[in-house]
């Protein structure tokens, strides 16, 4: 169990250092960014959903002896609480506001929202990636991956929210690394509820899973749809998305 929690804890340390990433963007230009993160989006939603069908239902599904009720509410479950999340604080997991960065006089209602949804959202994070480990080690890593490719696109585009809406860049990186940070809470309470809840497994599992489902699906996909099309862009999309599947699928191999 201490490898559990060694693991857990290290994982989403290293997924909350990807909140950091704003640096990396101080000095690209924004098409250049754009260009860069419409393949990176693709390839994450490749990777979630691949997580989730590749590893994350197979798992319980096999440690529950078949698809059952509780894992098919579970499922639904998460697809119907990212929904309800996301329409309450108008959370937007890829959103792209990059284009429009620019200073204002004050900080604006839409970034405080947007730092209380991503804390939510890394709160959960750190439930998925620790419930994974408590399943097995390879499991976890394989959703420590997933999280990490989706949080790249993600931490971007936060960081540009936060200075769309009146942060400066140096503010802005603080807020987001101390809300990125609160994922190592969400690892510390998923690990303490698995000792004391018995079938845990049975309902996070598939309840992450749908999370996964509704962020590449809803979030994701659509943001490759709207960007601007030429055959060229739409075959690496694919080529991108593929290879998130396939990353997820290579990843058996550890298990």
């Amino acid at each position: 169990m201490n490898e559990v929690w060694l693991y857990s804890l290290l994982s989403v340390f290293i997924v909350s250092l990807i909140s950091l990433i704003g640096i990396f963007t101080f000095s690209m230009s924004i098409e250049k960014m754009k260009r860069f993160l419409i393949y990176l989006i693709s390839f994450s939603a490749g990777a979630l959903f691949g997580d989730a069908f590749i590893h994350l239902l197979p798992e319980v599904v096999d440690e529950a002896g078949g698809f059952t009720l509780t894992i098919s509410i579970s499922l639904l479950s998460g697809i119907v609480f990212f929904f309800i999340i996301e329409k309450i604080i108008h959370w937007n997991h890829c959103h792209m506001p990059i284009e429009r960065e620019g200073k204002t006089p004050h900080v604006h209602t839409f970034s405080i929202m947007n730092l209380i949804g991503d804390g939510v959202h890394n709160f959960i994070d750190g439930l998925i990636i620790g419930v994974s480990y408590v399943a097995s080690i390879p499991v976890g890593i394989a959703t420590t991956l997933a999280v990490i490719l989706h949080e790249i696109p993600q931490e971007i585009g936060d960081f540009g929210v936060l200075i769309y809406g009146g942060f400066t860049k140096k503010r802005a990186l603080t807020l987001n690394f101390a809300s990125a940070l609160i994922s190592v809470i969400g690892a510390i309470v998923a690990l303490i509820i698995s000792t004391r809840v018995d079938n845990l497994l049975f309902i996070l599992l598939p309840f992450a899973a749908g999370g996964f489902i509704y962020i590449a699906g809803s979030d994701l996909i659509p943001e490759l749809h709207n960007s601007q099309f030429t055959v060229n862009r739409a075959f690496w999309q694919l080529v991108t998305f593929v290879l998130g599947i396939l990353t997820m699928m290579l990843l058996i191999l550890l298990e």
